[in-house]
């Protein structure tokens, strides 16, 4: 005969979520030929949605995007 471990109540709410309820949602651009042509929203490694870079919610999600490149040719100009 085999036993079997009850889970036990969880104390508080956190106890509950699970790691990927936790992780914070990002967005990556897709890009051919120098052109954004989707935004991918993740949540973690999962694919959430495709966004369209045209979209008024895909122009704001670019106007907040810096892309790395620029940023490590601004420090290395300044050094």
């Amino acid at each position: 005969m085999q036993e079997q471990e009850m889970p036990s109540a969880p104390t508080s709410a956190q106890e509950n979520e699970t790691p990927a309820e936790t992780e914070e949602i990002t967005y990556h651009a897709v890009e051919k030929d120098g052109q954004v042509t989707a935004i991918w929203e993740m949540k973690g490694r999962k694919h959430l949605r495709t966004i369209d870079p045209r979209s008024r919610f895909g122009r704001e999600i670019l106007r907040h995007y810096t892309p790395d490149t620029t940023e490590e040719a601004e420090a290395a100009s300044s050094s």
